[in-house]
Formats: structure tokens, sequence, C-alpha cells
């Protein structure tokens, strides 16, 4: 798809979201769409009927079914971010839970909740022997358009509800909303803020306290580094600056603005306003900044993705994610030396690579952070790495620090790189990574998908390809089955002789088909096999 002409610069205002409207398509649009999980909760759009109060109430007793089956009966810890829906979502979710007599812990003063702190605060809540487990649920849509809202279930591993999960959520939910509601329990939001189920926290407090046993501050200190932080308006807005006072960091936030228009956000590479902090576009008005600070980095609204911004530029994820995988292995002595290096099937080769020049088993699954949640729960993942700028890695001492993808952990390890080798990531990616293992070319492409390539993708096999060449070079395997745990990728990957590769799913969040291409012949192979890629499999 071509870069929209004003990608990068400021949004015009014609372009922001009409908030009160928005707001009041939440709670009178009628739903023209169902519940609908995807790799991460279900997202929709109010103005659409897709988003709408509906959906949440229903979704919201679904969930409280699916835990009482479950037999949960700890606390549930409940937060949201800044886009202009989660308000409204969380106090339709909290006075679904409050009328079902759910211990409930929201964040006090109404403050906003990151992903990775609900993954902290349940496994944190869960180590303690005895105590009625813990789960949480998160408001968000992630980095998605103003417009948009999310909502999403975290069951007591921490980490993204897994399959079984998520559709039996699914189905009830639909099935109550099919029913017109008429079986949710619900009670005014005021009460339900003063029900004796509900309890307020400081999330801020342990969270931070809990980051020296993951990243090295005290390196990060010692080292001087003036350090730069974008939270995009997002919902770690208020954590960087506790986060900088306990460890003495040279840390700038430079954009302490809450806006949930988001009307301050350059244009995405499609003219759309989205929080991307793995797109350029997007992250320009940081990258504008860069040569204030020695490293900067950017996060999305929940917090649970970053960018890296150094050496003059905005790094790619899988470039950044690979430097983090061959530091992390080689600078933490107390892990042992059988962790597997995890990433998504999409991912770089140059993890691959990675993983091979380090002696270590490679782990590889389909999209979805959920697919990692069992390796790092059990201390046997060093690191689960997404493509799309989302990781989570292990504490020191070998235990989980979060099982759901965590920002801050991963823009403060760039700063540990850089303190402790004295490179930033970039460097280290350029300089020691690419002249051991090659420089693969690598960009994802994102095209509309019809309902009719949705039904090919989903029934495919690698039977069905015949081909055995494609771009001058030999087909050597066909997937359509992640390596690392034999789970359906949703889509199909189609590997290279000479290790370049191609993967094609739909997306789990957006309606749309999202084409992965690496390529080791440069950008001229990228575009052949871009243009014989879709082909192969659509005819």
């Amino acid at each position: 798809m071509p870069v929209h002409p004003q990608a990068g610069k400021p949004a015009p205002q014609d372009q922001w979201i009409h908030l009160p409207r928005l707001i009041a398509a939440y709670y009178t649009q009628e739903p023209s769409g169902p519940v609908a999980f995807g790799t991460s909760g279900h997202r929709g759009a109010a103005l659409s009927g897709t988003f709408n109060e509906a959906h949440i109430a229903a979704t919201a007793q679904a969930i409280v079914e699916y835990r009482a089956g479950q037999g949960l009966r700890g606390p549930l810890f409940l937060g949201f971010d800044t886009h202009g829906l989660s308000e409204p979502a969380f106090r339709t979710t909290l006075s679904v839970l409050a009328a079902n007599g759910v211990e409930t812990v929201i964040h006090q003063g109404d403050e906003y909740t990151p992903t990775p702190v609900i993954s902290f605060l349940i496994l944190d809540h869960n180590r303690t022997k005895g105590v009625p487990e813990a789960d949480g649920v998160v408001i968000t849509p992630s980095h998605n358009p103003p417009q948009d809202g999310g909502i999403k279930y975290n069951p007591p591993t921490g980490g993204p509800a897994d399959v079984d999960a998520t559709g039996w959520i699914e189905r009830r939910a639909n099935q109550i909303m099919a029913g017109g509601l008429a079986e949710v329990k619900r009670m005014p939001y005021q009460k339900a803020r003063q029900s004796a189920t509900t309890h307020s926290k400081d999330f801020i407090r342990p969270f931070v306290a809990g980051l020296k046993t993951v990243v090295d501050l005290d390196a990060i200190r010692s080292a001087g580094l003036k350090l730069g932080a974008d939270p995009l308006g997002g919902s770690g807005v208020h954590f960087w600056e506790p986060i900088a006072e306990a460890y003495g960091l040279n840390l700038t936030v430079v954009n302490r603005f809450v806006d949930p228009t988001f009307g301050f956000m350059p244009l995405d590479a499609d003219g759309q306003v989205r929080m991307d902090c793995s797109s350029p576009h997007a992250m320009a008005n940081l990258i504008a900044l860069a040569d204030r600070f020695d490293l900067a980095w950017g996060n999305d609204p929940d917090f649970d993705r970053h960018g890296i911004v150094c050496s003059g530029r905005l790094m790619n994820p899988n470039h950044y994610l690979s430097v983090a995988a061959w530091y992390l292995i080689q600078n933490r002595p107390g892990w042992s030396g059988d962790l597997k290096i995890g990433k998504t099937l999409v991912g770089s080769s140059m993890f691959d690579k990675v993983a091979a020049g380090l002696g270590r088993e490679l782990y590889e699954v389909p999209v979805g952070f959920k697919w990692f949640v069992p390796g790092l729960l059990a201390g046997a993942l060093a690191i689960g790495a997404e493509e799309s700028a989302g990781a989570a890695f292990l504490r020191m001492d070998q235990t989980p620090w979060t099982t759901d993808k965590d920002g801050f952990s991963a823009v403060l390890l760039a700063a540990e790189i850089m303190a402790k080798t004295g490179r930033t990531p970039a460097e280290i990616y350029d300089r020691v990574l690419v002249p051991a293992y090659g420089e693969p070319y690598y960009r994802r492409v994102d095209a509309p998908i019809t309902d009719g390539q949705k039904a090919v993708l989903k029934k495919l096999s690698p039977q069905d390809i015949t081909t055995r060449n494609l771009a001058g070079q030999k087909i050597v395997s066909i997937l359509t089955a992640a390596p690392g745990n034999n789970a359906s990728i949703g889509g199909v990957k189609v590997v290279l002789d000479d290790g370049s590769w191609f993967a094609v799913r739909p997306s789990g969040t957006e309606p749309k088909m999202k084409l992965y291409i690496e390529s080791f012949g440069g950008e001229p192979l990228w575009e052949r096999i871009n243009d014989q890629a879709l082909p192969l499999i659509f005819g």
C-alpha cells in the first residue's frame, strides 16, 4: 500500500474524533456485530456498532461466569487505557462485576493502567501460596485508532487468555446479547464503586519497585545516560517520573499530554491516527527530538509495545528484539543454559541465527503473545518476542516478570544494553549481528482481504501448494502450523532455499490481510517475492 502524503505530519483537526458523539454512540448505538475475540481480546468501534455497551456488558457477564466455572474466587484486577471508549467500558464492566459479587481491584484515583501492570499484579498476587488465584481484565484496543475500543481477559497465568478461554467467553457473550442482555446482572456505577467488593490500590508503587528485578537500573543510573520517553498519550504516562525518581535516572518525559482524540499524533503510513510506536510515521515527533538524548523510546496506549529511537533512527522491532535476545542470553548469570528463545513465526530469521550462534533452541509460535505464556510462566523461555514490537523476558533469577508484553522493561533493557556495552542497540545490530549473520530486508504489507481469501487461508494445507519455485528460489518449506508448538498459524509461511520467506495471514484485530516478507537478497528479491506471493496462494 502506498504511503499517505501526510504520513508523519500532524493530523488535521477535521480528522480528530468527535468525542461526545463517540461516547454517545457507545451507549445508544445498536450493535451491528458480535463479540469477536482476535489475537488479544475483542476490539471494535462504537460508531460502527461493533464496540457498544451491549458488547461490554455481555462480555463482562461472560467473564464472571467463566471464572466461576473455573473455580476462581480471588481478586480480579481491572484497568483501562486512555482511549475515549475505555473509561465508559470500564464503568460498564465494574457495574457488572460488582453486581455479581466479584472482588475487584482498581487503580486508585481513576488512574490509567498499562497491560503489563495487570499481568504483574496477577502474578505477584498468585505467588502467595494458599490464596485464591487472581485474574484480570484490561480495557484497551492497544495501538488502534482513537475511535476504537477493546477488552481483553487475563487468567491467573497473567498473560492473554488462551483460545479455549476466549472461545468460551466469546460464545457465551454472544448468547447473552442474543437474549437481549436479560442475563446480565448490573448495578449503578456509583454504587459499584462503593460496593464492599470494589477495592482501590496504588498500582504504580509495587510495579516500579519490582522493575529492579528484571532490568539493571543501577547500571543505567551509573552510566548517566540522557533518556527520553514519549508515552504517546498512553496509560503509562504517570509511571515514568516515579521510575526516574526511584532509580535516579536522567529521564525526560517529552509529552505528558493525555487527550482521547490523540490530536497531537502524526498520521501513520495510511493517513490514519494510530499510536503505533513501531511506525516511523507515528513516531515522527520523538524522532525529531532524538539528538537531545542518548536513547529515547515510545510506547503504545496500553504500554505493551515499544519503539526504540537511537543512532538517529527508530529501530525496526525485529532488529531490536534480536539484539535483546543476544544480550540477555550473555548477561543474565542467574539463568540456566537451556533457556529457549521465543519468537513468533513471522519474526525475522535473525532470531534463528542468533539462537543458533548462542547454541540455544528456538521456540517458534503463531502470532499472538498467548503462545509464550506457558514457557514464560515455567521459566523455560528467556524471552518471548513478537514481530510487532511486543516482548517479555524473565527476571534475573529466572522467574516470570510478566506473562504479557511489557513495554516498560523492553525499553529500559535498551538503556541497560547501552550502559553495559557502550553501544546503542542499533550499533550492536549493525556492527555485531549483521556482520556475523547477514542483513535481511524485512517489510510487512497490509492489504484488504475478502471473505473468500479468508476461507482459503483457513482451509489451506502445505499440500495445496504444488509450485516448487518462487522468485528464482527453490521452496524448501511450507508451514501452516508453528514448529514450536504445532499450533495453526491461521495462514501460511513459505521458506526459500536462501533463507528468504514470506507469510500471509488475516489480521486478528482489523479487517485486512498481513503479508510479511523477509529477503536475504535485498530489496530487489523482496519485490519479486511480493509480486509472486499472493498469486501463489490465491491463484
